[in-house]
């Protein structure tokens, strides 16, 4: 063979070219039936319960641990509650006391933890508290009781199961979508734009393929993380997961597919064209790969676990979509060759489209030709367009939602809780948990029943039938009937377990300031004292939300800008890049306030939402111009700052725009799933994607960088060019 032929001017022989791709198409072959196999197993070891996301030093936490002690078991109590609104008959409630016998035998429901029928004051409707065991999935459970009580139906009587273990359940329910019709929305969805993109039925099936071994490798290892329990895998987690990872795969994958269709052009051989292609896409790549899944990694720094866990579950997800990128792709892209591209091809010696000149015709020529003539103009109106934007997060409440309003759509625990209320105090079935010493459980009593919001009080004893004995301003008094002397409280380690009802729903802001009072007047009582329960629960997590929002995005900001800064060997421009995109977020939050309050109605957000946001939208939104400003610089080694920013500008338009609508469209896919929290994450990042793709990254950037000039490479040689 010819050394001079093009084909062997790499040295690399012919059966190596040959084995090479082949291994690493087996293996990401391997790693996609194995991660495959493994979606399976994610509901298995996925937890939906709030306590479990909090931090160990939580004083809900530690009560809900303590309770075990004293119950002999980790229970989560399910409310059952049944209504006539003609009320309730003698044969009504013989028939109740059946239902109860029945829910007592079924699996997962702890035998002496279900309470007797308990019949409201207007005698339309009765409630039963059981105790579940978390040992069996709160939401298998809470299945079985459901069945068995459409089973048995008593004629005319309406019955919902809801408490903690009941919105658990329906939350669970919800998320049961994630591995179906949300990866299936957001395949087709990207598949569609793809084809619009590239014209062409074989690239688009290469790109998804190499997407879906990205995330079903990425999948296999945080399963198996989950497992271990060496982190917390939440449905959320899963669905941003699966988002996140097909979303940056095929943004990869079009920033390499771009370099090799230009490689063609210019190579005869795929070999060398797949070379070319490598050395233009692996910087580019690597560094906004590298950026995102440094900013992901920053959550580890959260004190709430699920928040934790969200970064490494999707920093292992993006480093399974750049390698993705960079090794299976060109592997497939080596074996179809221009093929891929059929049946609009790349030949060999065909022009590039040009970037500059009068040959240079379409959207982007026009829109670089826009900024060369009326630079200042265009990145002032810009600015003032998102500033306005801005104007609206004034009005964003992300203090917290009330545990009911999780799920939209259809949710039999929150019609239950709202039957419950009607004819309950709010609060039953889920009542505030002190943890307090023996010597002090008087005062402690005394103070709890002084708090405004608290119906009634009780104390653990294994002296009482019903497990409880309750408290008044008197003591701890005697339960049965008249002359039943009075028991003891159940005393473990010198401490005793007093339970509280509140007059509101254990999710309402009325029971979170009633706890919050409470836990203030235990303070200054008795320091030792633990409060916990739902309430609590719902408490310390949004105020731990807080405190990671509060403490996580300066850090994020810092590190992505430390990383630009060597990246670009500047200063002045990844201060102006971060500034850009800090300002599109904030558009992005102040429409999305708009939209939750005026269009959607929303009940408000989680503390979480914004600081999501921000890590998805920044990160990935530093992506985009990472993507811009390296073609920027090559360029303007070249020809000049100015110039070589018009030229990056026409050269990245059209992979950039593919890119951000693909990334906005799977982004907007997580909006199937009737889950609140991710419903405004799909929202928040979608149009914060667009904006950034069609405004920040095509017009502000731009003309802001071509208005400095040169000195936007500040302090390095390329500024006095």
């Amino acid at each position: 063979m010819n050394s001079s032929d093009p084909a062997t001017r790499s040295g690399v022989p012919l059966w190596l070219r040959a084995v090479i791709p082949v291994v690493l198409i087996l293996i990401w072959f391997a790693l996609f039936g194995a991660g495959g196999a493994s979606f399976g197993q994610i509901s298995a070891v996925s937890k939906n319960e709030l306590v479990q996301q909090l931090p160990a030093s939580a004083d809900a936490t530690q009560v809900q641990a303590l309770q075990s002690e004293f119950r002999g078991t980790e229970t989560i109590p399910a409310v059952i509650v049944f209504q006539r609104d003609d009320g309730l008959s003698t044969a009504d409630l013989a028939a109740i006391d059946a239902e109860i016998a029945r829910i007592t035998e079924l699996p997962g429901v702890v035998s002496d933890g279900v309470s007797p029928a308990i019949v409201s004051d207007d005698g339309q409707a009765v409630e039963v508290i059981a105790a579940l065991d978390t040992g069996v999935k709160p939401a298998t459970t809470v299945d079985a009781m459901r069945t068995s009580l459409a089973d048995n139906a008593i004629d005319g009587v309406n019955v919902y199961v809801t408490g903690p273990a009941g919105l658990t359940a329906d939350l669970t329910g919800a998320f049961a979508g994630i591995d179906g019709i949300l990866l299936i929305t957001a395949l087709i969805a990207v598949f569609v734009i793809l084809i619009i993109v590239y014209r062409s039925p074989l690239l688009p099936l290469i790109v998804l393929g190499t997407s879906m071994a990205a995330l079903c490798a990425a999948v296999l290892v945080v399963v198996a993380l989950a497992r271990a329990e060496l982190l917390v895998l939440t449905g959320q987690t899963q669905g941003i997961l699966f988002i996140l990872v097909i979303g940056a795969a095929t943004d990869y994958s079009l920033l390499y597919v771009s370099r090799f269709r230009e490689a063609l052009r210019d190579n005869a051989h795929k070999w060398e064209a797949t070379w070319v292609a490598l050395r233009g896409a692996v910087e580019p790549i690597l560094a906004s790969g590298g950026t995102v899944i440094v900013a992901l990694l920053c959550l580890l720094l959260s004190d709430l676990n699920s928040n934790k866990s969200l970064g490494p579950v999707a920093a292992i997800g993006i480093a399974f979509a750049v390698l993705a990128a960079l090794t299976l792709l060109p592997a497939l892209l080596l074996w179809a060759g221009r093929t891929a591209f059929w049946p609009v091809r790349p030949k060999l010696g065909s022009p590039h489209p040009a970037v500059s000149g009068p040959d240079a015709t379409g959207v982007w020529p026009r829109v670089a030709r826009l900024i060369d003539k009326r630079a200042r103009l265009v990145w002032i109106s810009c600015t003032v367009l998102l500033a306005i934007a801005c104007l609206g997060v004034f009005q964003l409440r992300a203090d917290g939602v009330p545990q009911s309003a999780f799920v939209l759509g259809q949710s039999e625990a929150r019609d239950g809780q709202a039957v419950l209320g009607e004819h309950f105090p709010g609060g039953s079935g889920e009542p505030a948990i002190i943890i307090a010493p023996e010597e002090s459980l008087r005062d402690v009593a005394d103070v709890v029943l002084g708090t405004a919001g608290v119906a009634s009080l009780s104390v653990i004893s294994a002296d009482s039938v019903s497990g409880t004995l309750p408290v008044t301003p008197d003591g701890v008094q005697a339960f049965g009937p008249p002359g039943t002397p009075p028991g003891a409280p159940t005393v473990i380690d010198g401490r005793a377990m007093l339970q509280a009802t509140l007059e509101d729903a254990g999710d309402s802001p009325a029971a979170e300031q009633t706890v919050r009072s409470m836990r203030a007047a235990l303070t200054d009582a008795d320091s030792s004292v633990l409060v916990g329960g739902t309430t609590a629960i719902a408490i310390d997590t949004n105020d731990t939300a807080i405190h990671d929002r509060d403490l996580i995005i300066p850090i994020i900001l810092g590190v992505i800008l430390l990383i630009l800064m060597l990246l670009l060997r500047s200063i002045l421009a990844p201060i102006l890049l971060i500034g850009t995109v800090v300002l599109s977020f904030g558009a992005a939050l102040g429409v999305a306030a708009w939209v939750f309050d005026g269009l959607f109605q929303f009940p408000g957000a989680d503390p979480s939402v914004p600081m999501f946001g921000f890590v998805f939208l920044v990160a990935l939104g530093i992506d985009y111009n990472i993507f811009l400003m390296t073609r920027v610089r090559e360029e303007s080694i070249v020809h000049g700052t100015r110039s070589g920013i018009l030229r990056g500008l026409v050269a990245t338009g059209g992979v950039i725009t593919s890119a951000g609508i693909v990334l906005a469209a799977t982004f907007a896919a997580l909006g199937v799933l009737p889950i609140l929290f991710l419903a405004q994450i799909a929202f928040i990042v979608a149009f914060g994607v667009l904006l950034d793709t069609f405004v920040v990254r095509s017009l502000l950037v731009p003309a802001l960088t071509y208005d400095i000039g040169p000195k936007i490479w500040w302090p390095s040689k390329l500024a006095r060019r």
